[in-house]
């Protein structure tokens, strides 16, 4: 049978991980919560028939009930009570006989031989949710962080929790925070926070190993939130801005850098040729303007005469003769 299919034995009876260990990071939904109110009632009402019919008999034999007859009653009334159980449909019951391991029962009613069986332990079928931290853990760069986590298991074998670990609710959450620590330890800040998803699986993974042999598998883990303390929040964001200045600065390097070395093969493209240099002119000239929508003035014919030297001269010889 896989383990996967032994779930239907699933876990935990004893208290609460949550209440044990993190008492106020029990979130309240607001939904009933399920109670073996009916099984105990159910006992109850085992015990008082069966005294209630013992006195009966008594008084139909002997005519009278004295202390003895009542004593009697009680007596089997309390032996009734402790071999029939009532084990509800999520729960497996341990039975022992003699202090040795006998079977695993239920769900339903269960018989056990008055004081030569009994069960100590109610193992719950569902799946359990135990919330664990690890407070002002070092990363591997000797950044302290809080990290919170919640780990989803369950029992598949009944046994093995109720003969192989004491209290198995309360071992599952501290060895989850201890191997949360570890794993903290191993990593670095930045990959503490940006490798959420390996950090799960690579505590899903170490926590399978050590649980499997009390019984317990590992169905998820979650890291709910990774805390830096403040102090070093502003020391990290000016960090963040600088390095994020620095691409900056080097991306714009590097785009000059392109830029120029376009700009050296254009112009060697136009040294040789005046023309095509004077139609970019104008082809800069003409974006200049469409774009900011102002006005371009263009010197006429007669200012070139007096900055051309072979127009100048023959002005000069013009007037020499007038």
């Amino acid at each position: 049978m896989t383990r996967r299919n032994r779930g239907a034995d699933a876990s935990s009876s004893s208290p609460s991980p949550q209440r044990a260990a993190a008492p106020s990071a029990r979130l309240e939904t607001g939904r009933s919560r399920t109670s073996r109110n009916g099984a105990v009632a159910f006992t109850l009402i085992v015990f008082a028939a069966v005294v209630a019919a013992v006195l009966g008999l008594v008084q139909l034999v002997a005519g009278s009930i004295g202390l003895g007859a009542i004593v009697g009653a009680v007596v089997a009334g309390a032996l009734a009570a402790s071999s029939v159980h009532v084990v509800m449909e999520w729960e497996k019951a341990v039975v022992m006989r003699f202090g040795r391991f006998n079977r695993v029962a239920g769900p339903g009613i269960v018989f056990t031989w008055p004081i030569v069986e009994f069960y100590t332990v109610r193992i719950d079928q569902r799946v359990a949710a135990t919330y664990f931290g690890a407070e002002e853990t070092l990363t591997a760069d000797l950044v302290p962080v809080n990290v919170d986590a919640v780990v989803f298991w369950m029992v598949f074998s009944p046994k093995k929790a109720a003969c192989e670990v004491e209290d198995y609710g309360s071992a599952v959450s501290w060895m989850a925070q201890a191997t949360l620590r570890k794993a903290i330890g191993r990593a670095s800040l930045a990959e503490v926070a940006c490798r959420r998803d390996q950090l799960d699986a690579e505590l899903k993974d170490a926590l399978e190993e050590k649980l499997d042999g009390w019984g317990i598998d590992v169905i998820d883990v979650e890291v709910r939130d990774i805390v830096v303390p403040r102090e070093l929040q502003a020391s990290m964001a000016a960090a963040a801005v600088a390095t994020r200045e620095r691409d900056a600065r080097m991306i714009l390097a590097e785009a000059e850098a392109d830029i120029s070395d376009m700009l050296k093969d254009a112009s060697a493209n136009y040294e040789g040729d005046p023309e095509a240099m004077r139609l970019r002119t104008m082809h800069l000239a003409y974006e200049s303007v469409k774009q900011s929508g102002g006005t371009l003035v263009i010197p006429s014919a007669f200012s070139e005469g007096f900055t051309d030297p072979d127009a100048a001269e023959v002005l000069a010889k013009a007037t020499q003769r007038g």
